[in-house]
């Protein structure tokens, strides 16, 4: 109890709710942020952690991501997500009892909270929630289109990364630019596709090696050892896996210009967006850039048709060209100056109140 405290105690959201799974000895985090603009929304995730503690930090940290994500966007959600710490990987009845009680845990909340798909958990276990339980956002009720964020997420990184060139190299032109993507899953693999469309010449590597080369031979992306990302020189590193890749230890080794992917938290500490800056890389913070899934599909919820919110995706671009714009006149972070844009907004709302 004392480590779950100790989380806790500098976190300055809402609340958390924690619930513990006994079927299945799964711990259920819930953590709601801010609802300044709106009920909090965020994805809900389900990964094997080495300690409950661990799958309480994500939570917190990756709700708090979420509040800056909607009000990046300006978007009428509030930040919010949910960890499913299991203790193993769960499949068939067992994972379908436990989302099943998650959902009716979810009702709980009155409609504070709403979710969706997020790492670790699929459309398919969307539609299990949502036998129970309508706050289930882009799934709900929903008989036609598209079921799955990560597309949208996809074309939103595209785009961001053509706004980081343009801001880096005076051209969005993609030919002749080598762009190394890391993690080539639900949103790497269709990141990869958009990249090689536009003339890029793709880098691909994955913890599978097998999903690494299936991406290669559609795209005709080179693949490079997973442990070799670090390194390896190119004009745009995409990291699409894990977060905390940009640290201490990998920032003195990249060899690239930019860095911009669809990974969450990709920033191990706050320091680190300085250490990429004094370094001369170009950064597109996460939440800004990974935002297209959210975007398109809270669009559409909010009534939306799928052009419409692919257009919306689409703006991803150009808000980056703000951001980068207000960092590089004031020779800080565009960390910073996403921050500051958010709080703006944030800042407005809770003025409203």
């Amino acid at each position: 109890m004392s480590d779950f405290l100790d989380i806790l105690e500098p976190w300055d959201g809402l609340g958390v709710l924690v619930r513990r799974d006994r079927p299945t000895g799964t711990w259920i985090f819930v953590a709601l942020h801010d609802d300044a603009l709106g009920p909090a929304t965020g994805g809900c995730r389900m990964k094997v952690y080495e300690r409950p503690e661990d799958g309480l930090r994500d939570a917190l940290r990756l709700s708090e991501g979420m509040t800056y994500k909607w009000a990046a966007m300006d978007f009428p959600f509030g930040g919010g997500k949910t960890v499913l710490a299991v203790p193993r990987p769960l499949e068939g009845e067992e994972r379908r009892g436990l989302l099943l009680r998650f959902g009716a845990l979810l009702n709980s909340l009155g409609g504070t909270y709403g979710t969706g798909a997020d790492l670790g958990t699929t459309t398919e276990d969307m539609l299990t929630i949502a036998e129970v339980s309508e706050h289930v956002i882009g799934v709900h009720g929903r008989t036609e289109g598209p079921m799955d964020p990560s597309p949208f997420t996809a074309l939103g990184v595209f785009e961001g990364i053509r706004a980081a060139l343009r801001h880096r190299f005076g051209s969005d032109e993609l030919s002749g630019r080598t762009v190394l993507v890391e993690g080539v899953g639900a949103v790497g693999g269709p990141l990869a596709e958009h990249l090689t469309l536009g003339g890029a010449d793709v880098v691909v590597a994955d913890v599978s090696a097998e999903a690494a080369v299936a991406v290669a031979e559609r795209t005709g992306a080179r693949v490079i050892d997973s442990a070799d990302v670090v390194g390896t020189r190119c004009d745009v590193y995409a990291p699409c896996a894990v977060g905390a890749v940009l640290n201490a230890r990998s920032i003195p080794r990249l060899n690239c210009a930019i860095v911009a992917g669809a990974a969450n938290n990709q920033l191990e500490t706050s320091d680190d967006a300085a250490r990429l800056h004094d370094r001369g890389v170009l950064y597109a913070p996460d939440y800004v850039i990974n935002g297209g899934g959210a975007m398109a599909f809270t669009s559409i919820y909010l009534g939306a048709d799928v052009a419409t919110a692919e257009e919306r995706v689409r703006g991803i671009g150009g808000r980056l060209d703000s951001i980068f714009e207000a960092a590089g006149a004031a020779n800080e972070s565009p960390v910073v100056a996403a921050r500051a844009m958010a709080e703006r907004v944030l800042s407005e709302a809770r003025g409203s109140d």
